[in-house]
Formats: structure tokens, C-alpha cells, sequence
């Protein structure tokens, strides 16, 4: 009996031996990861939201981690921007080396072309990331994401660009597990709808509520896209043209933000969600530049007046890059 007990507790020990390694190489995995990868911020634009190529005359990047003057930032990812005054606004994540946390900053243009970073303007003793700024009944509005809050929620302009204040909680993790990745808000048909992502299970969540402030419930077809790491996550704006809404998916195969996914909404009321591809290929993928040469994963387009489409993109350099 003895010896049983014996040969048990060792093969106990052995596979926590196992366990503990396993865990410690991913972990050394990620750290590697989060010291390679450099994103930056480009400008595409195209007929369409989800037909976008390099702008012509623009180089890109148009802002990278250089740029940020009131930090050490390692890198910027996650455009967001809003049009205001007659000037283009760019929100975006920032890693501050120093706090090894992101926080939100931001940068000022009046043709695209040039950008001017400004400062960091919202910062937490959480991680912040993903900006989605908007505006509704003309005051201006950022759910960032914040998921090491346990929350998501919704912040307004005090005082535009740069004074932001958490006004409610949208969604919150009390005793059990909520989607709170990469929320992305549209306004349709009456309703408000918010997307996110639950990464366990990777899964895109759908809520619905009549006012932006909620209450938010779960809609009767969540989660609308189930047990995909290439389609589920939100990769960027969910934006309207014409009648038709698109939302992205950033990619996370072969590695993390490889790529970004358009899907055209066919169908979005209160009790039903339908949605289908707009091409059997992404609409944002690594370039041949060394900027995006190993990933692209959030798309924010707006159309312009003449027409045309232009898009806030990043990407992910190819190659190690010290600052």
C-alpha cells in the first residue's frame, strides 16, 4: 500500500513538474512576444470599407512609437479617430515601458498626411487599449478597452480631446466570466448593440440596450459567433455604408493580429443576428513593408466626403526594432 501511495505521489509531483514547466515556457513565450513586437499606424483607404490598399501619397507609418514625447513607449496599435472642428483626431493604445501598461494618446491632423502627437490623455491604473471613440446627440464618447478592470465602460469628453471621465459601467464581472475584449458599439435601427470578446471560449458576444447608458442585456443570438480565434475577436469599427453594416476580426492564426476579416451584417433586430464574408480574403493583412510585414489586426474606416473611403490601420513590423 505503501508503495502505491509512493508511485501515485510521484507521478502527482512529475505532472505538476510538467504543468509548472509548460506554463513557465508560455509565459516566457509571451514575455519574448511583448519585448518583438513593435505596431505602428498607417493610413489606407479604398472605394469601400472593406476594399482598402496603402493610400497614395501617403508614407506609412504615420505614427509610431518615436513620436509619443510624454512616455517611453515601446509601441502604438489600436487607431481610433474622430473628425472635429476641422481637424482629424487620432486615439490610440500606447505601452508605456515605465508602467508596463498601455494608456490612450493621442495625435492631431488637418490633411491625414501629418500627425502631430499631442499627449497621453487617458491613463488608469489598469490596461487600456482599443479606443473606440464616437460621437452621439453631439457630445464625444471612448469605450477603451479595459478588461483588467474587470468592466467595460463608457468615458466622455469632459473637455475634447484631452479630458476624459468614466460616466457608467456598461458591462461588469462579478461571479462569473463576461465577454469584456475589444468592446465595439453601433447605433441601428433604434438600438444600441455592443460587440465583445470572451477569450476562453473565443467567442463574439452581442448586447443590446435603448440607450447608450443601458441597461445592457444579452441578445437572444449571443454569442453570435462561437469557438473562433480567426473570426470572433473585433478587429476595429463597426461602421455603415449605405444600408449595409460592416464589422471586423482580427485573426489570430498563425500568430496573434496577423490579420483583419470583413463581414457584411445581413441582419440585426432585437431577436435576430445574421452576418456572412465579404471575400474569402482579409481585408487587411502583413504587407511587404517592413511596418506591417508580420500582421495588421484593427481597421477603422470613414468615408470622406469626396466619396472614397479612408482607413486608420496598424501593423506590425517586421523584425526587432529598439528604442
Amino acid at each position: 500500500m505503501t508503495l502505491v501511495l509512493g508511485i501515485i505521489a510521484i507521478s502527482l509531483l512529475v505532472g505538476l513538474g510538467l504543468l509548472v514547466r509548460h506554463r513557465l515556457k508560455c509565459w516566457r513565450q509571451k514575455q519574448q512576444r511583448q519585448q518583438d513586437d513593435i505596431w505602428s499606424i498607417g493610413l489606407y483607404e479604398g472605394p469601400d470599407p472593406v476594399t482598402l490598399a496603402p493610400a497614395p501619397g501617403i508614407s506609412n507609418p504615420i505614427l509610431t512609437a518615436q513620436d509619443v514625447t510624454d512616455a517611453h513607449a515601446r509601441f502604438v496599435a489600436d487607431p481610433f479617430m474622430i473628425e472635429r472642428d476641422g481637424q482629424f483626431h487620432l486615439f490610440f493604445e500606447l505601452l508605456n515601458t515605465k508602467r508596463k501598461m498601455s494608456e490612450i494618446g493621442h495625435a492631431v491632423s488637418d490633411d491625414l498626411k501629418t500627425w502631430r502627437y499631442s499627449r497621453v490623455v487617458l491613463r488608469e491604473r489598469f490596461h487600456l487599449s482599443s479606443p473606440y471613440v464616437f460621437e452621439h446627440d453631439g457630445e464625444i464618447y471612448m469605450i477603451p478597452e479595459c478588461a483588467k478592470s474587470k468592466s467595460i465602460r463608457l468615458y466622455q469628453a469632459a473637455s475634447f480631446p484631452d479630458d476624459w471621465r468614466p460616466i457608467v459601467t456598461l458591462l461588469s464581472e462579478d461571479k462569473r466570466e463576461v465577454p469584456l475584449l475589444d468592446p465595439s458599439v453601433v447605433f441601428h435601427d433604434g438600438h444600441w448593440y455592443l460587440f465583445s470578446y470572451m477569450r476562453n471560449v473565443n467567442n463574439l458576444h452581442l448586447h443590446i440596450a435603448d440607450s447608450l447608458t443601458g441597461p445592457w442585456r444579452e441578445h437572444p443570438a449571443s454569442p453570435v459567433v462561437r469557438n473562433s480565434d480567426q473570426f470572433a475577436r473585433p478587429g476595429g469599427r463597426v461602421v455603415k455604408s449605405g444600408a449595409v453594416l460592416y464589422r471586423f476580426a482580427q485573426d489570430d492564426r498563425p500568430r496573434y493580429g496577423s490579420k483583419a476579416w470583413g463581414f457584411r451584417i445581413t441582419e440585426l433586430t432585437p431577436t435576430s443576428y445574421r452576418e456572412e464574408a465579404v471575400s474569402d480574403m482579409p481585408v487587411v493583412q502583413e504587407g511587404s513593408e517592413v511596418w506591417n510585414g508580420r500582421g495588421m489586426h484593427t481597421v477603422d474606416p470613414h468615408r470622406m466626403p469626396d466619396g472614397r473611403w479612408i482607413a486608420l490601420v496598424d501593423g506590425l513590423r517586421n523584425g526587432n526594432m529598439a528604442k
